[in-house]
């Protein structure tokens, strides 16, 4: 099981850590954006750009090339990945109604990943703790969708509060 941080430096860029290693970044355009780029710690960079009527779609691309795509269903956001030209279905959802826990679960309904929320009220942004299964560890863009996953959260998180 790997145990993963994420903290913000700001309330645009996240750096996802393993073990105090930095792993890669999660960099948003500008604050409250659906627009973000990854930037991988081996020098590979990602976009995430949103798609479709009010940004309803999310696609992870490596130039033109579409690695994932994600969307808000009922149940969470439906997570469709194509790594290794293989399509893997995923969803991210909040665990319990007011909690700070999000899992993700693929088509077993097995538990793959826990991210957990902190609210960090003096610099008004969010830090995670990931925690991962073995059977997430063994994916082969395992880092990659870590940090995706955390743009999802924070895509989830905008999307509520904008909806209140």
């Amino acid at each position: 099981m790997g145990q993963y941080s994420a903290n913000s430096t700001n309330s645009r860029n996240f750096i996802l850590t393993f073990d105090n290693e930095k792993l890669g970044e999660l960099i948003y355009q500008k604050w409250y954006s659906f627009a973000a780029e990854i930037l991988m710690s081996n020098g590979k960079e990602y976009t995430l750009e949103p798609k479709g009527f009010w940004d309803s779609t999310v696609e992870l691309k490596e130039g033109e090339v579409t690695l994932l795509k994600f969307k808000m269903g009922w149940k969470g956001i439906i997570i469709k990945t194509y790594f290794d030209n293989e399509e893997k279905h995923f969803l991210l959802k909040l665990k319990g109604l007011l909690g700070n826990k999000f899992v993700l679960l693929n088509n077993e309904n097995e538990e793959l990943m826990a991210a957990e929320t902190d609210f960090k009220w003096s610099k008004l942004n969010f830090d995670y703790t990931i925690e991962t299964s073995p059977k997430f560890d063994n994916f082969s863009n395992e880092k990659l969708l870590l940090l995706t996953v955390l743009h999802c959260i924070n895509y989830y998180i905008t999307v509520i509060v904008a909806a209140a």
